[in-house]
Parts: structure tokens; C-alpha cells; sequence
């Protein structure tokens, strides 16, 4: 019995998926904040493309 609770309490497997999801939120931290920095300047290069587009 006490062999089956340390194996259980021992075992790894969630660590990966912890390290994975911390680095997505990292990802998705800095392209907020880049989105955030830079949105009115890609908001205006969009509605430049778009007028020169349209005729």
C-alpha cells in the first residue's frame, strides 16, 4: 500500500502540460502587450491599404 501511494504521488506526467501552458500565456502576454503598443499604427496602415484599394 505504501509503495502505491509513493508511486502516485511521484509520478510526473502533469509537469509537461504545466511548462506547455506557461509558455503559451507567456506567448500571449507579450502579443497582447505588442498588440496593445502597436495597434493604432497597424489600425492605420490597414485603413491606408484599404482606401488605396477601393477605387
Amino acid at each position: 500500500m505504501f509503495t502505491m501511494l509513493r508511486s502516485f504521488f511521484a509520478k510526473e506526467e502533469g509537469q509537461g502540460l504545466v511548462e506547455y501552458a506557461l509558455i503559451l500565456v507567456l506567448i500571449a502576454v507579450v502579443v497582447i502587450g505588442a498588440l496593445t503598443l502597436l495597434g493604432q499604427n497597424i489600425s492605420d496602415l490597414f485603413n491606408n491599404l484599404a482606401g488605396t484599394i477601393q477605387p
